[in-house]
């Protein structure tokens, strides 16, 4: 499926994103529930540039990021990594947080790691091959520079998602662009992660669409009052019961703290149960519940056991006061124009 868009795709995935050399090394990772052929496509797209492909394809793992290392070969991997330019993870059981990537992440000061987990043809035709790059990137840097500037926030949504917080400069604030030209950790173009002063969050937070890792996909909205950044209660039907057996079955508070909030921005996402993809459905804001790093947060970070995600859909979002964003489209005049380039009204 998509043989010819695959080829578009991965050539700006090489090219564009990240901006692969001759006699480079790029070391791409896959399970056995992987899309082989985004994997072939885009080994083929690198050897194209000059570049040295090396695939790693080993047994699906039962679980992700650390719970994975007892299925990995965690010295054999680590060596590769350790010795590569470039790695691409297409893995659909991730290797991010993992032991092998913590080694590599340290060992290695020059690799230029992107995730794009459980990447399909399908996904990689939408969220990449027809998007423009250059012009998402130019875009999500304005919306970022918006919010880092502001004070304020405040998130709605036509399901009832009512929330008010204050920013927080000493936080990290992440543009995923796409562009991996540098070394470090890179995502999917399409998302702007925001950390706000946590205890100043309340309202209502309304999950839809999707919520990952459980309950999944959902067809009912999960409403959850917030006070003082924490959930401390849970209404709807089915998946709100299961969303709450899962929080509860940790035994820690920390698993109700929001850690962080998100744009959803890629122009061709849509919910289909992949985070990777979910998260950056346009027009959404996203909230992560549980685990926040030191490095997010350095003086709100806490160690819960886990961490889930879950979508606000056509979200209206305020800036100190001005509406930049409205029912998941773009008012404000400037943004507003950058969206139409991108296809999105």
């Amino acid at each position: 499926m998509y043989f010819y868009e695959l080829a578009s795709a991965s050539n700006k995935l090489v090219n564009d994103m990240l901006g692969l050399k001759r006699d480079e090394t790029i070391v791409i990772t896959a399970d056995t529930e992987s899309d082989m052929d985004v994997v072939q496509a885009t080994a083929s797209a690198a050897f194209a540039v000059g570049a040295k492909p090396m695939v790693i394809t080993y047994p699906a793992p039962l679980g992700v990021g650390k719970a994975a290392d007892s299925m990995l070969p965690i010295d054999t991997l680590t060596g590769a990594l350790l010795q590569a330019d470039v790695w691409v993870e297409f893995n659909n059981q991730w290797m991010l947080y993992s032991t092998p990537f913590e080694r590599a992440m340290e060992g290695n000061k020059k690799l230029r790691y992107l995730c794009l987990v459980g990447m399909d043809a399908d996904m990689m035709t939408r969220l990449i091959g027809r998007v423009n790059q250059s012009k998402l990137s130019v875009f999500l840097r304005a919306v970022a520079d918006k919010t880092y500037a502001a004070k304020t926030m405040k998130i709605t949504t036509p399901s009832g998602c009512d929330l008010e917080f204050e920013l927080n400069p000493e936080n990290v604030l992440s543009c995923d662009s796409g562009e991996a030209k540098t070394p470090g950790i890179h995502m999917l173009g399409g998302q702007i992660s925001f950390i706000p002063k946590l205890e100043s969050i309340n309202g209502k937070l309304v999950f839809e669409g999707a919520i990952l890792p459980v309950p999944g996909v959902i067809s009912d909205t999960v409403i959850m009052t917030v006070d003082n950044g924490a959930v401390c209660n849970i209404e709807g039907g089915a998946s709100a019961a299961v969303f709450r057996s899962w929080l509860e079955s940790f035994d820690d508070p920390s698993m109700f703290r929001l850690a962080h909030g998100c744009y959803g921005l890629n122009p061709g996402a849509k919910v289909t149960g992949n985070v990777l993809e979910d998260e950056r459905v346009w027009g959404s804001t996203e909230w992560g519940i549980g685990y926040l790093s030191i490095h997010d947060a350095p003086k709100e970070h806490f160690d819960a056991p886990s961490h889930c995600d879950g979508l606000c859909l056509n979200s209206s979002i305020w800036l100190d006061g001005k509406q930049i964003m409205d029912v998941g489209k773009f008012v404000e005049p400037r943004l507003k124009e950058m969206a139409r380039e991108l296809g999105k009204e």
